[in-house]
């Protein structure tokens, strides 16, 4: 008694392991798998937190900036020529060593392109040789600015364009999920195909054992001839490679399946085909107005533009008339004395105004001008296609889900009409009512109706979330996606 007990305990733990090891994988799990631990999901990820990373580190840049400059120490020591109040020249050696510190605080102005700082610095300077000295020198405090004129604000257009950058990689994610669901999904179902088109060929193969075996009987007794028995025994021969092949096609594609998934190759898997397809009816109206708010390629549009306008003010600009004035003001003082360096401070101000003024470019100017202004025709006109080239994609993509939706419809009624007839006309063969072409033809016609249902219902799936991927828009929740 304690025997079989303990054998029916083993058997149970044997068929629970067994439940645990196989898997079942619906479409959607499989595309959320492939999303969640799939490798170009991950490498997806990565991409988007490397240009998040960039925008950080950009809007860091346009925050005030503390710095801390310094020489500890510089040396100089050599023969330096010192000119004589009578006129002569006289070289004598020199040694001397120079430190110094500055700490600058800069915040960059981005509706001005220029910069404002506050530094305080000291610098301390040895003298050595016959008359040794050490001067000290302090500026407890200086306030600057440096500002360009009549010049294309770089602060500006770097704003604009990273704006549309950051946008842009959020976009560029969304797709490549889509990207991903895609080729899952077609994975999914190149697994279903190959496990539908496995069964048939099995099924396939033992009907025609079975109708060989008949027919062997039938010529023994003279009822049949030679041709039909060999004919037979043909199509024996082929069920029985096409088994072989679809075998082999499913494995293949269980393979791919559990590489998009990251599942473990060893993994025992079983799909489940969904049960019926989303009734979605998508507006074209909504969907065009979502491919252009939502697409990778309007933003990209939008940069090539950002970056057109760009290089024609900056050739306008920088190549003509322009100015950059510096202005500091602020304290300072000098003294052998580290403590004397900081008393009696002394006003310091200092303004330069430098002039940049071409004379004679030979046309230069212009032509870069010209150049640029050919090259925004050109981006205007390519955004312009290509806007058009996602209305119309977006608008099919949505036309094209419901033709799918009735084509399914068609195919699975056409797979059942073509089963039962391929079951009446194997009936009536074997009665003998028909002759054995009029079966074979039934049987390609049964299979050729099973592979247009299972394509049927992989071109829906495909058109769904292709319409998904080229409008990053979930019709039937009604929402955008997100990530």
């Amino acid at each position: 008694m304690s025997r079989a007990l303990a054998m029916a305990v083993v058997g149970l733990a044997w068929i629970a392991g067994a439940a645990a090891a196989q898997q079942t994988l619906t479409l959607q799990e499989a595309i959320a798998l492939a999303q969640g631990q799939g490798l170009a999901a991950q490498a997806a990820a990565s991409a988007r937190e490397a240009e998040r990373w960039r925008d950080r580190a950009f809007s860091a840049r346009r925050l005030p900036q503390l710095s801390l400059e310094g020489i500890v120490p510089s040396i100089n020591r050599g023969i330096t020529p010192v000119f004589r109040p009578d006129g002569t020249t006289a070289f004598v050696s020199q040694r001397e060593m120079q430190s110094s510190l500055n700490l600058t605080l800069s915040q960059q102005v981005t509706p001005t392109g220029g910069e404002i700082f506050v530094s305080s610095g000291l610098t301390r300077l040895d003298v050595y040789g016959e008359q040794e000295s050490r001067l000290w020198q302090s500026t407890p405090i200086v306030l600057g600015i440096r500002q360009q004129l009549f010049r294309s604000n770089i602060l500006r257009w770097d704003d604009r364009e990273q704006d549309v950058r950051a946008e842009l990689a959020e976009q560029v994610y969304l797709e490549a999920r889509e990207d991903v669901a895609i080729a899952t999904a077609n994975a999914f179902f190149d697994v279903h195909a190959a496990e539908m088109g496995f069964q048939n060929a099995a099924a396939n193969a033992a009907i025609n054992d079975t109708l060989h075996l008949l027919n062997t009987g039938r010529y023994e007794v003279g009822k049949i001839g030679e041709n039909d028995l060999l004919q037979s025994e043909l199509a024996v021969l082929r069920a029985r490679t096409s088994l072989d092949g679809a075998r082999l096609e499913r494995a293949r594609a269980m393979a791919e399946l559990k590489r998009l998934t990251s599942l473990p190759a060893d993994a025992e898997v079983t799909i489940v085909v969904p049960a019926a397809a989303p009734d979605v009816a998508p507006d074209t109206a909504v969907a065009v107005a979502q491919a252009l708010r939502n697409r990778s390629q309007m933003r990209s549009l939008e940069l090539d533009e950002i970056t057109a306008r760009r290089q024609v003010s900056e050739a306008r600009l920088n190549t003509g008339f322009g100015m950059t004035v510096s202005a500091t003001a602020g304290y300072n003082q000098t003294a052998p004395i580290f403590d004397d360096a900081y008393r009696s401070l002394l006003d310091q101000q200092r303004l330069t105004v430098a002039v940049e003024m071409p004379l004679v470019q030979w046309g230069g100017r212009r032509a870069q001008i010209q150049a640029a202004r050919a090259e925004e025709d050109r981006v205007t006109a390519l955004s312009r296609d290509r806007r058009a080239a996602v209305e119309q994609d977006a608008r099919f993509a949505a036309l094209q889900l419901p033709l799918a939706r009735r084509q399914l419809a068609t195919s699975a009624k056409a797979d059942t009409v073509a089963t039962r007839r391929f079951d009446v006309a194997k009936n009536r063969y074997i009665i003998g009512r028909i002759d054995i072409g009029d079966l074979y033809i039934a049987q390609s016609e049964k299979d050729a109706a099973l592979l247009s249902y299972v394509e049927a219902l992989r071109s829906y799936w495909l058109a769904y979330y292709r319409l998904r991927r080229l409008t990053l828009y979930d019709f039937e929740g009604a929402r955008p996606l997100v990530p």
